[in-house]
């Protein structure tokens, strides 16, 4: 059982993802579960997690391999607790951050997931458009997949924040960017804001998505119109509103989209985040390369 001074410090840590950080409700119930599983081991073993070695925790990496964790998922937990440990470090609970030295386990390579543009097309087509709420499940689709912006940036979009066919986004760690839009999202934009907009916001709210309760859309009801939308057609996939992100990639980079600029459209901190599309696109590559090069057939 954690005392209350644990349960304090752990919530301050959990606002501070959340506000200072901007991670997404799910990164951070992630981080919540990751670091109670991890206090809630100290306890049984009678250590403070103020005063633990890297004996201690190469002990804890020995129980997560007993309890059948895979290596990514491993990762994952020894990630959150470096970032619970370092926040710790700043805030002077103690002096130094004993997971910095813990390596992580290889992962596993895993290519990410994506639809094809048929795939995409026959989702475009289930939402009824007679309808505010199927007006606003279109739009969810074809801002998901014109700007490739993620499901927790898309739910924080205000109105304020759309200027012509360019949407200000905040992202990770409170970056903003800029992201466009093309004549599809702009046109179910216009017919959400004229009609289904109008009723759906009874509370005069300030954000662009909405539920049929009139506040704000969340994740998680994103999620599961996405489900919705996919049980309506013939896509025998087991989806994530993220492959609508990994598509836009991929079929940026399959249309001669260069990757830096992807990059930045993705707002990846870093170009080894976005390589992971560049497998992706080898066939892709090879068509084109034997399609086109003079000397590649005869």
């Amino acid at each position: 059982m954690l005392n209350n001074k644990k349960i304090a410090i752990l919530e301050n840590y959990l606002k501070h993802l959340k506000y200072e950080k901007n991670y997404s409700t799910d990164t951070i119930d992630s981080y919540h579960s990751d670091i109670l599983e991890y206090l809630t081991y100290l306890e049984e073993e009678n250590k403070d997690y103020l005063t633990i070695k890297y004996q201690d925790i190469k002990y804890y990496l020995i129980y997560l391999n007993e309890k059948k964790n895979n290596s990514a998922t491993i990762s994952r937990k020894i990630s959150a607790l470096r970032s619970f440990y370092k926040y710790l470090v700043n805030q002077s609970y103690l002096m130094n951050n004993p997971f910095l030295s813990v390596k992580l386990p290889k992962k596993e390579k895993k290519l990410p997931r994506f639809f094809s543009y048929n795939e995409l097309e026959e989702m475009f087509e289930v939402p009824d458009l007679s309808l505010p709420l199927g007006q606003r499940d279109r739009l969810i689709l074809e801002l998901l997949y014109a700007t490739g912006v993620r499901v927790s940036e898309l739910v924080n979009i205000k109105l304020s924040d759309i200027r012509g066919r360019e949407i200000k986004i905040l992202g990770k760690g409170n970056k903003e960017r800029y992201v466009e839009f093309g004549e599809y999202a702009d046109e179910i934009l216009k017919l959400y804001l004229n009609d289904g907009y109008k009723k759906l916001n009874k509370k005069n709210s300030e954000y662009l998505l909405l539920n049929k309760n009139y506040t704000k859309l969340s994740d998680r009801g994103v999620r599961l119109i996405l489900d919705n939308i996919i049980t309506k057609t013939s896509i025998n996939k087991n989806i994530s509103p993220h492959m609508i992100r990994h598509s836009f990639a991929t079929h940026l980079l399959n249309e001669g989209c260069d990757l830096l600029s992807v990059q930045q459209l993705l707002g990846h901190a870093s170009l080894s985040a976005t390589s992971i599309y560049t497998h992706i696109t080898n066939d892709r590559i090879k068509e084109v390369y034997f399609k086109t090069h003079p000397r590649a057939k005869k």
